[in-house]
């Protein structure tokens, strides 16, 4: 049992050493409060995030073609806890797809400084 221990924990720390402690997770919320939704994570969280024009399709038992704006962003880990607080504080129902992301480039990947 403390090989299985030992070799666990020496793989992990390999990990980290090879690629990095932080780990990226792109996060897709997709509700009708993405305008609400956005502004706590650009303030609050101090991440950037991409706006894609969507059209809601079934919902609910039926169809509707009504327009929403489908959010996508990249937090650290670290950051997964309070992002989903803060959208669970704005919009429950809110449909949120989370991914694992091997590599990053460009962009706003390093957090902003948050303005008082």
């Amino acid at each position: 049992m403390y090989s299985i221990l030992t070799y666990f924990s020496a793989s992990k720390t390999v990990d980290f050493l090879i690629e990095g402690i932080e780990e990226y997770t792109g996060v897709t919320i997709i509700s009708v409060k993405s305008d609400e939704i956005r502004t706590a994570v650009t303030e609050k969280l101090g991440r950037g995030v991409t706006i894609y024009k969507g059209e809601r399709g079934y919902f609910g038992g039926n169809f509707e073609n009504r327009e929403l704006n489908i959010l996508y962003t990249v937090v650290t880990r670290l950051e997964i806890n309070r992002l989903n607080q803060e959208i669970e504080k704005i919009d429950p129902s809110a449909f949120v797809v989370m991914s694992s992301i091997k590599d990053t480039r460009g962009g706003m990947i390093r957090k902003r400084p948050l303005h008082k």
